[in-house]
This record gives structure tokens, C-alpha cells and sequence, in this order.
């Protein structure tokens, strides 16, 4: 009886220190990192031939454009609407890539 009320103690410890971990991720402001998966996708889909030299031209320049609202947004400190928008443009952009990467438009070898 001990042992199980330990294991549950445990268990609900470990899901309490997630849930608050969880909750701070959509607005961290770990843009960076987004940003990056998001380049590294676009260069992969080039090299495996998802994504046409247009197709990742226009993706690229999709993403320079949020990287330099960020770099304007964070000139005068980032507020919670600003990483919002942020937030939702770069998951806008990582769902045209996906499309992109998937709509059978393949480059040319």
C-alpha cells in the first residue's frame, strides 16, 4: 500500500512539473529555434526534391520577413501580442512548408 502511494505521489509530481513547462512553451520566445527547424526543413526539402527552387525561394523569403518583424518587434521589447503574431506567423509558415514539401510538385532532376 505504500509502495502504490509513493508510485502515485511520484506520477503526479512529474505530471505537475510538465503541465508548467507546457504551459510556458507557446510563448517562451524561442523563436530561434523555430526559425531554424523551419530552414533546416526548407534545405531538406530541396535536397530530397519536395520543394522546387521556387517553392524555397518563396519560403525563404517568408521567413526572412518574420525575422525582421521579430528583430523590429524586440527593438522595443517584446509584449505578449507581438509573440502571438510571431507565434502564429511562424506556424503559418511551417504549414506551407509542409504542403509545399507534400503537393507532389517535385523539381526536375
Amino acid at each position: 500500500m505504500k509502495k502504490t502511494i509513493l508510485t502515485l505521489a511520484a506520477t503526479a509530481a512529474a505530471l505537475t512539473g510538465l503541465t508548467g513547462t507546457a504551459d510556458a512553451a507557446p510563448f517562451g520566445g524561442n523563436f530561434n529555434q523555430k526559425e531554424a527547424q523551419i530552414s533546416m526543413r526548407i534545405d531538406q526539402g530541396v535536397r530530397s526534391g519536395g520543394l522546387t527552387r521556387g517553392e524555397a525561394a518563396n519560403l525563404r523569403i517568408r521567413l526572412n520577413q518574420v525575422q525582421r518583424l521579430e528583430q523590429g518587434y524586440r527593438r522595443g521589447g517584446l509584449d505578449m501580442n507581438e509573440r502571438r503574431d510571431l507565434d502564429r506567423r511562424l506556424d503559418a509558415l511551417s504549414a506551407s512548408v509542409r504542403v509545399d514539401k507534400h503537393d507532389r510538385d517535385f523539381r526536375r532532376r
